[in-house]
């Protein structure tokens, strides 16, 4: 990758997916559940592989912010509480709907609940919750694994029927090549290329936020081929799909780490424990698991930039609550809920672009054209100036012809337009055969039309059709006063020159230079 801190390993956001992706077709903790998981890692990193080496890293920006919002806050949601059977070490079978397990171990609890393993969770809880509040620095989660593990060790906590984690293999993983089955393949596809753009949207949003403090310069399909490697090369170590993490890189980078290698002697630290240290961990309680999980994921559970994204715009807004409610309904089948939040982002923006604003313009007091409604302008009967903020395609071209229309229909004397193009970045066929039908419409009407301040990528687009030759190099100005100025000489020709017309009209501060046209 092209990130130099960056650390990729486990992510909460990611292992949920997996967990979710892998819910409805494998009973967790049987073989088949493991042997899925090494799968989906090896599809998750082909996908990112080749999605980096066919240079489609900006396909990731149709995963719009406020599509992450939603969906972050409600994985963080049906993670935690897909966690509430070993907090009070009730047992229910997996599968089917989240919202049926939820219920299903609630009511569990309230019928019988395993009161040591209760008791280990809400002191797990306690004392992360108290050292972070004392000083963020103190290792609280690891403190609490320290703590429970010793108690659990030392008063039974196994034979009194709480669960633990229990014998782990040690060493390192062997090399395995994932087994391939295409109906499994199948099932698994979307999750996977779900859990790969996701991943990648996280990785590359934390990359960024380091590089604006180190300067570095990233590749957004360097580090998918990166990602995607790293997923291939861990499936063949029996590898569940990985990320980059915030966390590690957080601390990697206040570390002073300035190179990759700090990932390898992390890497390193990590075969040590494998080795070592697996032992010390059999008596770690899970509903110890359960509190750090719970902890850590309910901080992902932002409510604040989802009410900015409603300020900012209120289709943001509602993309990122439709977004949170269709992924908490979809569970455990989370890529729904980012399909739905998608094509429902996309759609929002393709209506907005339909109907993009339009605003006729006149002489404001200080001399600058101005939108005549917002500054509540006189307008002249004779002239017109429009401006159109926004691209003409097929959605939006209906929408300039009927404003231009319904703007002559309302000025029987209008005998020129000009077009303000400096907001018109783009033009399709189907806008430039409606701007020839109207200049055409038009003039038949008495009305010439003019264009100002149009881009070089519409006249070149123009010019290719042969509307330039139809209408008229001539018609073209690089400013709207070069415009308003033409369209002057000609009234002034014809004799049907109003004096007191507002876009003639001078500054009303004559300590400013005056700009009439």
């Amino acid at each position: 990758g092209s990130s130099r801190q960056l650390s990729t390993g486990s992510v909460a956001l990611v292992s949920l997916m997996t967990a979710a992706a892998l819910q409805p077709i494998a009973p967790p903790e049987s073989p088949e559940y493991i042997t899925y998981t090494i799968l989906l890692a090896l599809m998750v990193g082909v996908v990112q592989l080749g999605m980096g080496l066919l240079r489609m890293g900006v396909l990731v920006n149709f995963l719009a912010h406020p599509v992450v919002l939603g969906f972050t806050n409600a994985g963080a949601i049906i993670i935690g509480t897909s966690q509430i059977d070993e907090v009070f070490g009730v047992h229910v079978p997996g599968g089917g709907q989240h919202s049926e397990r939820v219920w299903l171990m609630l009511k569990a609890s309230a019928m019988g609940y395993h009161l040591p393993t209760l008791g280990m969770a809400v002191l797990a809880f306690a004392m992360m919750v108290v050292l972070r509040r004392l000083n963020p620095r103190i290792p609280g989660v690891l403190i609490a694994v320290v703590c429970t593990t010793l108690l659990s060790a030392f008063t039974g906590f196994e034979k009194l029927g709480g669960r633990v984690v229990g014998t782990l293999p040690e060493g390192l993983p062997a090399f395995q090549v994932p087994a391939l089955s295409l109906q499994t393949v199948s099932q698994l596809f979307s999750a996977a290329v779900t859990i790969a753009l996701i991943g990648f949207v996280g990785t590359i949003s934390i990359a960024k936020a380091m590089a604006t403090q180190t300067r570095q310069r990233l590749g957004a399909n360097r580090e998918l081929i990166g990602q995607g490697l790293s997923n291939i090369v861990g499936s063949l170590f029996q590898s569940h799909p990985v990320s980059g993490s915030f966390a590690r890189s957080a601390v990697n980078l206040r570390a002073g780490a300035v190179t990759g290698f700090s990932s390898v002697v992390a890497g390193a630290a990590a075969v040590a424990a494998l080795l070592w240290l697996t032992p010390f961990l059999y008596h770690l309680p899970l509903a110890t698991l359960a509190a750090i999980i719970m902890v850590s994921v309910f901080g992902l559970v932002q409510v604040k930039p989802i009410l900015r994204a409603w300020r900012v715009h209120r289709h943001d807004g509602i993309v990122a609550v439709v977004t949170f409610v269709m992924t908490l309904a979809f569970a455990p089948f989370l890529d729904r809920g980012i399909l739905f939040g998608v094509g429902l982002s996309l759609i929002l923006y393709l209506y907005r672009t339909m109907k993009p604003r339009v605003a006729f313009l006149s002489r404001h007091p200080d001399g600058m054209l101005r939108d005549a409604d917002v500054y509540d302008l006189e307008s002249c009967g004779k002239i017109a100036v429009l401006r159109f903020d926004g691209s003409l395609y097929f959605g939006s071209a209906g929408y300039f012809e009927d404003k231009v229309l319904e703007r002559v229909s309302q000025e029987p004397d209008l005998k020129c337009l000009v077009v303000d193009a400096e907001g018109i970045n783009q033009i399709d066929i189907t806008g430039e055969e409606m701007l020839l039908g109207v200049v055409r419409l038009l003039r038949e009407a008495g009305v010439e039309v003019l264009f100002a301040h149009t881009k070089k990528q519409i006249l070149d687009a123009l010019d290719r059709t042969g509307f330039l030759e139809q209408l008229g190099s001539k018609r073209f100005f690089s400013s709207t006063n070069q415009a308003l100025n033409h369209a002057w000489v000609k009234l002034v020709e014809v004799q049907d020159c109003p004096l007191d017309c507002p876009l003639n009209r001078p500054r009303l501060n004559p300590s400013v230079p005056n700009y009439r046209v």
